[in-house]
Formats: structure tokens, sequence, C-alpha cells
């Protein structure tokens, strides 16, 4: 980690732009000058998997694949995979959310009809590019886009309830779905090229402005994912293909029943067997995207909730001691380091703290948590370490607005009297907090940027519908919000050697 940066989080479906959903196309440079100009050196996204269960990030058929909803329509008329006329029949979209259930089928048409151009010859200077990287990601792309192929031919069901020989992957079942799928495979495996091709892209042009990328790792992959129908010896199932085991955490004062994630767990013995091979591919991919890792419920890794397969509830679980240590040392040595931030919330142990420290790595401060427990809080900025990054809020938090309206008078008081604040700019109170801070990094959530509400947040944790839909409103980002925020960037000293700014206005 650089000392003293400054960053902005948002995930690129969230990005503003004509097609439904933002994507890595015109929108997204906008993004990344406006990022310049407001001072900012770190854009954090959330998981870029394609997306499953509730439209979530964090429910990926992949932990490899990139999502194709982001691949920019804009971009393959340019290549021309695609014409005008081709968007006729767009719907008309909502600007300030996403509509998956309309976005999907318009993407997936438009998408299968560049796919099918392609092969008939369109945008011919592409197709050496295409035989690179299907060679170079061989290894997960065959599986993955035989994967998707098989999982519309079964009406999306999970594939779990495939035929016994999928289900199970005997040789003469996978030879006959590849032979009479080759077409959706091609498709798919092509999709995965344009992502690919379009993120190596967008990354140049943050590079191109000093602007390093931040991604985000989670800790397990959903049941119902390439991951875990393709390598079905890495994880706790039984010979059904269902878990044995699941992934939560216990019940606690939020929660009385726990939180029953359903993720199914590694089999870490057999990991380390291999050398952590898998995980250590995934990370080398992650980071061929981005510059710097969240690894999501760090906790875990030095110990985990284990639930067993079925149970109604997280309350049956109990603690399992994770891989820790030798797992990271093996990362390390691979990979040459460790460019990962510890997302260490929740209820942490001194174990935890002692395997996050040892290997150097950065935590998490939430400022909305800071006003929950007096002076003492370890969320409070004078109680930082300078190693850590600190954040306004996470994707899964409140807008800090939201969370000033719904909170108790008691955490209101507390945050006036310590801001020296009146509550009439929240947002921008903790903004100023994090970056006046000694965290070498601080972060903040867009919405914050632009003083939303409630009606801003990203995801409710506790609701299954209705998440990941916000999307950054139209003209929103102006040159004086971006003054606004290079000003606090440069007050406290995370505008690295560059001269003061002209003042807002002048």
């Amino acid at each position: 980690m650089a000392e003293r940066q400054s960053g902005i989080l948002l995930h690129p479906t969230s990005l503003p732009g004509p097609h439904g959903i933002g994507d890595l196309g015109p929108e997204a440079v906008a993004w990344l000058d406006w990022l310049e100009a407001s001072g900012a050196r770190l854009w954090q996204v959330l998981p870029l998997g394609p997306t499953g269960y509730a439209d979530s990030p964090y429910q990926s058929f992949s932990a490899f694949a990139g999502n194709h909803l982001l691949i920019s329509l804009q971009r393959l008329v340019q290549e021309g995979l695609l014409d005008e006329v081709d968007f006729q029949s767009m719907p008309s979209f909502p600007s300030d959310r996403v509509d998956y259930g309309e976005v999907i089928p318009f993407r997936d048409g438009l998408l299968r009809l560049a796919a099918s151009r392609f092969g008939g010859g369109a945008a011919a200077h592409l197709k050496p590019h295409l035989e690179v990287f299907a060679s170079a990601n061989a290894g997960w792309l065959d599986e993955y886009a035989l994967f998707m192929a098989l999982k519309a031919e079964h009406g999306g069901a999970p594939w779990t309830t495939w035929e016994a020989p999928l289900r199970g992957r005997k040789p003469a079942a996978l030879e006959a779905a590849r032979a009479r799928l080759a077409e959706a495979v091609v498709d798919h495996r092509f999709r995965q090229f344009l992502f690919f091709r379009q993120w190596a892209a967008l990354r140049e042009e943050a590079r191109a402005r000093g602007i390093a990328l931040v991604g985000d790792a989670p800790i397990f992959v959903a049941h119902d994912s390439a991951d875990v129908w393709s390598q079905p010896g890495l994880f706790q199932l039984n010979d059904s293909g269902n878990p044995t085991a699941v992934a939560g955490v216990p019940p606690d004062y939020f929660s009385p029943t726990g939180q029953l994630w359903g993720n199914p767990l590694y089999r870490w013995d057999e990991m380390r067997r291999t050398g952590y091979e898998w995980w250590i591919r995934r990370f080398r991919l992650v980071l061929g995207l981005v510059d710097y890792v969240r690894l999501d419920h760090f906790r875990g890794f030095e110990a985990y909730w284990e639930v067993p397969g079925g149970a109604p509830t997280a309350e049956e679980g109990t603690w399992v001691h994770g891989p820790g240590a030798d797992f990271l040392e093996s990362v390390r040595s691979a990979l040459g380091g460790l460019p990962i931030i510890a997302e260490d919330l929740g209820e942490i142990t001194p174990p935890v703290i002692e395997l996050r420290d040892r290997f150097g790595l950065p935590g998490m401060k939430v400022l909305q948590f800071a006003f929950e427990g007096g002076p003492s809080h370890d969320f409070l900025p004078h109680n930082y370490p300078r190693h850590c990054v600190v954040y306004t809020g996470t994707h899964d938090n409140d807008t800090a607005l939201g969370w000033y309206r719904s909170t108790g008078e008691e955490h209101r008081d507390f945050y006036r009297r310590y801001l020296a604040a009146d509550g009439s700019e929240v947002s921008w109170d903790l903004i100023r907090a994090a970056w006046a801070s000694v965290a070498e990094w601080a972060v903040v959530p867009l919405q914050d940027i632009l003083s939303l509400g409630e009606e801003a947040r990203m995801n409710f944790p506790s609701r299954t519908e209705g998440n990941w839909a916000w999307r950054c409103p139209p003209g929103a980002l102006t040159p004086a919000l971006a003054a606004r925020l290079r000003e606090l960037t440069f007050l406290y000293g995370r505008l690295a050697d560059e001269p003061a700014p002209a003042e807002p206005g002048a």
C-alpha cells in the first residue's frame, strides 16, 4: 500500500449509461476522468464474476469468469459486431436502477448476435486475440462455458438436479454435451473474451490516470457454480453433490439464529495437499484484473463457522480452524507478495488479529460503527493504526445519511459531539473525518459523495430481492463535486506531491 491514498467505492453496474446497466464503455472512461479530477487514486469495485442468485456479485457462477452484463455494447458497435439498428427494440430502461429482469434478456440477445456475427466472419481482427485468450485461460474457461451451456439447457436449474451422468461428470456424458451444445459453448467463451478484453482496456485507462483498482474476492463460492461442479473434490459434498457442511456465522446480538449463507465449505486438507493451487490460480487471475484485493470474511481463514448441510438455521454450527498461516505463506510465496486488504469486520478474535498482523495486512475501519461505544471504540479515528483502510460505509451498510436518519439519538449525539457537527452534512462530515485520519487509505462509497439517503443503498443483507440495483444519476458527477473532494484530498495529504488545487469556484 502506498501511504495517504484515497478513493471511491463504486461497482461498474452502478455507472450511468444508455443500456440499462453500467458497463465498461465510454461512461466508465468518463468516470475515470472524474476520479482523476477529484484527486482520488483508488477505484474499488465489488466481485466481477457473473452474478447468479438474486443478482449478487457474492453469489457468482464462477470465481474465475467475468460478468458478461458489463460488456459495453457501444464498444461492440465500434468493433463491427453490432449495428445501431440492433438497438431499435431496446426497452425503456430506468436511469436510477438496474431492472435485471429487462436487462438480462436484452443484453443476452445482443451478445448472442455479436457472437453469431463473429462466427460469420465479422471483426476478423479479433480472431488471433481470442485464440490467445482461450489458450491462456483454458484451465477454467472450457469448464465454465460448458457449465453455462448446460445450465441454460436445463432451464437454469442447479447442477445437482441434472441427470446423474452430467451431475457426476461422466466422460461420455460430458463429451456428448460438448458436441450437442457446441454453439452455446463457443458463445460463452466469446463473451468471456470480450469481458476480459474490455476490462484490460479500461485498466490501461486507469493506469494512464494514476488510478489503482481495488477488487474483491469472496472467501466462499456459490454451490451452483462451475467451480463446485467441475472440482467437487475440493468441497465438502455428498455423493449427490449436495453440501455436507455449509458456511455461516453464529447467533449474535443482531440475529438470534445466526446467518446461514449456504455456501459449501472447502476441504482444506485437499487444498493443502495441492499446495492451494486452486486459490493461487484464482488470486493470479484476480490480480490480472486489479491491483489490490479485498479478501472478504478474512476471519474465516483463521476459523470458520461450520453448519451441517440441511440445517434450517446457523445455530447448530461449530467453529473449525481454517488454513491460517500455511495458506497465506503459500499464496505469498507463489505471488511474490500479498496485495490484500483483510476484511476483518464482525466478531474478531485475537488469533484473527495475530494472523492479519503476522502478514502485514491492513484491516478495515467503518466510521458508521464508530459512534456506538464511546471514546475507546476501535473505529474512531483517534484509535486507528496507520496501516488500515477507513471507509465511511461499505456496500452492506446504509448510506451515511441513511445511517444518521435511522440510528439511535445517542449515536447521533456522539457523532455531533465528536465531529463538532450539526448533522446538516452528515456524508461530508464522515468523509472529512476519514480523509483526516491517520489511516493510509480512505475510501468512500459514491452514494456518500452525492449525499444520498437510504434509497441509494446497494445491499440489504437481510433481503433476498431488490439489491445491487442502484445507479449513479446521469449528470451527478459534476466538476464542482470533484473540486470539493479534491480540496479535502489536498488538505489531508492524500494528493501525493501535486500542487495545491485552486479553491473551488475560484
